[in-house]
């Protein structure tokens, strides 16, 4: 096993050192990256082995076909049967119950929550020259049609959120293990000096448990998810990202002599990733109070894109996050139905409805604007939650403004876009009544492999040694799909 290089810094500094090394700025008083006593890494041993800062950037096993991802999250799971993936023998059946050779098959718990099948209300049309259907739910979307790539034959394990959550951003649902972002940052270190490298951007309304989703877990600490409550808009987005009781310079020294000091204390300490964690953290939010104002400051963008996207919360984020792309963040993560989810068990069609209108305009403009860019061929965008919606109604109401649809994970639907995605095209197919897969099942241990393959990575051979054991976000499982590669 690899050992890091410990820093060289001397206990005890004379004041000429410590003014000659504060007048170098920040920079020079950060500090060398200490890992964990027995972690270590194989995706990129040279930077493991300078003993330099822990988020220096890194080269991946192979050449990437995706710099950056933009994980649009629909929190709750969106029915697939009124958005991308039409069912027209559930509309033929509509009203009638299942099939009694598929409700047989059903566990007994599930077959008293199935009511009867229910038809989408909503219009599939033809899009593109791939001529693939779209719901009228999203018809700026649809214009893009031959850009996307829409996996029907998603898998989960366990039927409810939390486990669908953790299974979907960290790889395993019952445990909490370092997210994707966290991954993708501990590989390849960050691009940018000025911003974090994994960005959540989630409005108020997910319980605080729910951090556990973009959790750093066991490895170290600076490799955490930053999360922003984008419910905020203005200056307040990030508190306290600026200061007016403290000029520039005095706070440089200020921080300076507080890193100062923090770095004897951890020489007394050597290996203490928390402390370490710390120490990054700190250095990384001083510099971020001048590229995080800009960052976040959509004013600068031109009228006529801040229109594109629209004035709402999702808009806000969809723009947010391309800004954060384009400035070097590897991973932004976007929460959407936090408040109000996609877990429509009840009253689906004027609540999906609502969901659709808010995020159909902001996605649509995201996609146009990476493109005209030049940004989306190395950026994979990926939409999609931690599952589906049954065929059937939940027993219950009868009436159509009411009924819902209740979890379903044997065969849900997702999409990505660019960043080496095969455009234009549908992966895996479920049966006529979207209960089951029937052709090229996906589980969550391949689309991570897949999307570590596309961002220069073998699934395999990125790992984290912890407790004695090598870890990594496919586990023991995950097949690269070469069939939806470009």
């Amino acid at each position: 096993m690899r050992t890091q290089e410990r820093s060289n810094l001397k206990p005890n500094w004379s004041r000429r050192e410590l003014l000659e090394s504060s007048g170098l700025g920040l920079g020079s008083l950060a500090l060398s990256g200490l890992l964990a006593g027995d972690g270590e890494v194989t995706a990129a041993p040279a930077r493991r082995e300078k003993s330099i800062s822990p988020l220096a950037a890194s080269a991946p096993h192979h050449s990437p076909k995706a710099k950056r991802i933009i994980h649009l999250f629909m929190n709750g799971g969106p029915s697939q049967f009124d958005t991308f993936y039409p069912k027209p023998e559930v509309q033929r059946l509509s009203g009638k119950p299942l099939p009694k050779s598929i409700s047989d098959q059903l566990q007994p718990t599930q077959r008293n929550r199935v009511g009867v099948l229910f038809g989408s209300p909503f219009k599939f049309r033809n899009h593109g020259e791939c001529g693939q259907p779209v719901s009228d739910l999203f018809p700026n979307v649809a214009r893009h049609v031959d850009d996307l790539c829409i996996v029907r034959s998603m898998q989960g394990e366990i039927a409810n959120h939390t486990p669908g959550l953790l299974l979907t951003n960290c790889g395993h649902s019952t445990l909490p293990r370092p997210s994707i972002g966290s991954w993708m940052l501990y590989g390849l270190g960050n691009e940018s000096d000025e911003l974090p490298g994994f960005v959540v951007l989630c409005p108020k309304g997910l319980p605080t448990a729910q951090s556990r989703n973009w959790t750093s877990a066991f490895l170290p600490g600076v490799y955490q998810g930053t999360h922003i409550d984008t419910e905020t808009s203005g200056k307040e987005l990030i508190p306290n990202l600026t200061r007016n009781d403290i000029r520039a310079g005095s706070q440089r020294a200020q921080v300076a002599l507080t890193q100062f000091l923090n770095r004897r204390h951890l020489l007394e300490r050597p290996g203490d990733e928390r402390l370490d964690s710390r120490i990054q953290t700190m250095e990384l939010a001083f510099r971020m109070q001048t590229a995080g104002t800009d960052a976040f400051d959509l004013q600068q963008e031109p009228q006529h894109v801040r229109e594109a996207y629209g004035d709402t919360v999702q808009g806000r984020n969809m723009l947010i996050a391309r800004r954060l792309s384009e400035r070097g963040v590897r991973y932004v993560q976007v929460y959407h139905g936090a408040g109000q989810p996609w877990d429509n068990h009840g009253s689906i069609v004027p609540r999906i409805t609502q969901l659709c209108q808010e995020s159909d305009q902001p996605i649509a403009a995201l996609l146009s604007d990476l493109k005209q860019r030049g940004m989306l061929e190395d950026t994979l965008v990926i939409w999609g939650g931690e599952m589906g919606r049954t065929p059937t109604t939940q027993s219950g109401s009868k009436d159509p403004n009411k009924v819902g649809r209740d979890h379903h994970i044997d065969g849900y639907t997702l999409w990505m876009a660019g960043g080496g995605i095969r455009p234009g095209m549908t992966y895996g197919s479920t049966d006529d009544f979207g209960m089951a897969v029937t052709e090229n099942k996906v589980d969550l241990h391949d689309l991570h492999a897949t999307i570590l393959q596309l961002m220069g990575f073998d699934h395999r051979r990125l790992t984290y040694r912890y407790s004695g054991r090598d870890f990594r976000l496919t586990d023991v499982h995950g097949r690269v799909i070469d069939e939806i590669l470009a």
